[in-house]
């Protein structure tokens, strides 16, 4: 099937009542590893880079390695720009063939960013990509961006006249979910993704999916969430795949840097295999 417009699979899961991981990868390993698991799984796969990731690794090489490793893929896959507030990166990697983006303007007044948005949404289409919208910033800080403090969350009437007036694809609301680790289950508005969805018919991104109970996301995808985000979760494993094995190559003073990839490869792919399981994609690949 191999790249698809990220509204296709995020429609698909809302019309069926899926979600589907929405990834963030930070280098080569990662990306390898969850395309790999997508394609176990016969699962359809949303990639993410964040624009930490854009500038430390390079929007150019990224492409690079996105082109070559979904080359013949058989499930449907999508690149999407994770929280992005500068239009100047949104612009570069539209043109270098990201076909979504998450334009973050939630740090400016509803008013700015509905304008600014519309015209994100504009250049987005013109070139067949999609763009994910918010008007409240998901409390947390996640590679540089975000705050600890929790934003004031605006009415439904503001949402949906920003998600009409804007034609943005997906809308990314705040309904008690935070980037990073919770300290303990968070409570979450579910009414809020079910409303917006019955007024809207637009499908929503779930962000700090990572901590979450098996019992919220399973409510949360019944009521519209299509893209799940998880980005804190791959992190730690990632993390500590590495530290893991390090510290036994110490032990065994056996130093082979292959066996270490594969190592860390098979633990984000398990990662991501229960993540499908977890959101119901597993097996909805077309």
């Amino acid at each position: 099937m191999a790249v698809v417009p990220l509204k296709e699979i995020v429609d698909r899961a809302l019309a069926d009542r899926y979600g589907v991981p929405a990834i963030n990868i930070v280098n080569d390993l990662t990306l390898e590893a969850v395309l790999a698991a997508a394609v176990e799984q016969r699962s359809p796969m949303i990639v993410q880079t964040s624009v930490k990731t854009v500038r430390s690794v390079g929007a150019d090489v990224l492409m690079a390695m996105w082109r070559g490793m979904t080359a013949g893929i058989e499930v449907p896959v999508a690149l999407h720009l994770d929280h992005c507030p500068d239009r100047s990166v949104i612009t570069d990697c539209l043109a270098k063939g990201w076909n979504s983006v998450l334009f973050d303007a939630s740090a400016l007044p509803v008013e700015e960013n509905q304008r600014q948005t519309i015209e994100v949404v504009r250049e987005a289409h013109a070139v067949g990509a999609h763009v994910e919208g918010e008007i409240e910033s998901i409390t947390g800080v996640e590679d540089d961006h975000g705050s600890d403090e929790e934003s004031k969350r605006q009415t439904l009437e503001v949402s949906l006249t920003f998600i009409e007036a804007t034609g943005v694809d997906v809308f990314a609301p705040s309904i008690g979910n935070a980037h990073g680790i919770y300290s303990s289950a968070p409570e979450l508005d579910g009414q809020r993704v079910t409303d917006l969805v019955e007024a809207a018919g637009i499908p929503i991104a779930l962000h700090g999916g990572s901590g979450m109970t098996d019992a919220q996301f399973q409510d949360l995808i019944a009521r519209g969430c299509a893209k799940v985000n998880i980005s804190t979760a791959l992190k730690i494993q990632y993390m500590k795949a590495n530290l893991e094995y390090l510290r036994d190559a110490e032990a065994r003073d056996a130093w082979d840097p292959p066996s270490l990839f594969s190592h860390v490869r098979h633990t984000v792919i398990d990662l991501v295999t229960g993540l499908t399981d977890r959101f119901g994609s597993t097996g909805k690949a077309w």
